[in-house]
């Protein structure tokens, strides 16, 4: 039986975007050949790069090539050259957004990822996590304050002047944020906990029933807990590893895996799923994958990025998007074969010799 056609687009966006994003594409072309795998990938703008070529961070060029498309592997956008720019044209705001509202990508699937070779990057102290960190973050991606309405700032008759962002939820979104979770919990120690702020927000009382209900029904067989965000934050830098899979809604999903990033050590090495609503041509879910991290300005064009995360957001994309679950395992055990046996960029070194951003992919390629 042939395998499938692997269809994607590439958006490499600003900065160490491409560079990083070359050296994933030479790894995937690397184990694309290794098992037989047909690559078909379209490059486009997006981001800053979108802004000076077509006037636009997300041209509608781009839109149809993600349209025809089975899945995105993004790279990264923005940066000081765009910074002067409205608040909504800038790359960040003017791109990411769209897309997730255009795909209706409403599962952000962050996987929170610290080897046990590598606690030394942690701000954490080492005795705290001796095994490293091994936890995922599901955010809803596409509800909450970030896109509820009204969202405006108006000028009031006494001349104060009064901004408003709206947090809405419905249930169906906390239902349907809430699959993706236990999926993702059943496929590793069937252990989750729902973040919410149910003592003050009336969306967060919804979240809270939602959940409680929707697990009681459909998955009884997980160990369910719930936390308040404030102390969730809290626990994250006190003890990661007692959460395995932790649910939570948008703006909550954006501060904590943040926070979870930085006691991972680098950026350099997580990388991120967003999933859709609907299915592409395979009938497997159309997702956006990219690193956690941003476009590095001040390390640009000087060869020396990382470029784990986005190897590991190829592998994420392999595994959700593809079907190619093996596949993915493989590229994964690579980048950690690689980066534990002494290859480093210069985030992860800590005074050891390090490599450049080429040099670190061949180590992933050598070690498929």
């Amino acid at each position: 039986m042939p395998k499938p056609i692997l269809k994607f687009a590439v958006l490499a966006g600003d900065y160490i975007g491409p560079e990083v994003m070359a050296e994933a594409l030479r790894v995937l072309d690397h184990v694309a050949r290794l098992e037989g795998l047909v690559l078909s990938h379209q490059a486009a703008d997006v981001g800053g790069a979108g802004i000076d070529r077509h006037g636009q961070a997300l041209p509608e060029s781009t839109l149809r090539v993600c349209e025809q498309a089975d899945a995105i592997l993004f790279g990264s956008v923005g940066g000081p050259k765009w910074e002067k720019l409205p608040p909504k044209e800038q790359p960040e705001r003017a791109a990411l957004l769209p897309l997730r509202r255009h795909f209706t990508l409403f599962a952000n699937i962050r996987p929170g990822l610290l080897y046990r070779e590598l606690t030394d990057a942690s701000p954490l102290k080492s005795e705290r996590i001796p095994d490293g960190i091994d936890i995922v973050c599901i955010r809803e991606l596409t509800g909450g304050l970030y896109f509820g309405k009204p969202k405006e700032t108006t000028t009031l008759p006494d001349g104060d002047v009064q901004a408003v962002d709206t947090m809405v939820y419905k249930k169906s979104e906390i239902e349907r944020i809430l699959q993706v979770a236990i999926t993702t919990a059943r496929a590793r120690k069937r252990k989750l906990c729902s973040v919410d702020k149910a003592n003050v927000l009336e969306t967060s009382v919804l979240w809270r029933k939602t959940v409680t209900d929707y697990c009681a029904a459909h998955a009884p067989d997980l160990a369910l807990s719930h936390m308040y965000v404030d102390n969730a934050a809290m626990q994250l830098a006190r003890d990661p590893n007692q959460f395995d899979v932790f649910v939570t809604e948008n703006m909550f999903g954006d501060i904590l895996s943040d926070e979870m990033a930085v006691i991972c050590g680098s950026l350099g090495m997580l990388s991120s799923a967003s999933l859709g609503a609907g299915k592409n041509s395979l009938g497997l879910p159309f997702g956006l994958y990219e690193p956690a991290g941003g476009t590095a300005p001040d390390i640009a064009g000087k060869g020396i990025a990382n470029p784990c995360a986005q190897i590991l957001s190829v592998a994420l994309m392999l595994r959700h998007s593809f079907g190619l679950e093996t596949t993915a395992t493989r590229l994964e055990a690579a980048v950690k074969k690689a980066v534990t046996s002494g290859t480093r960029t210069g985030d992860i070194a800590f005074g050891r010799p390090s490599v450049g951003t080429r040099a670190m992919a061949d180590a992933v390629i050598a070690n498929l």
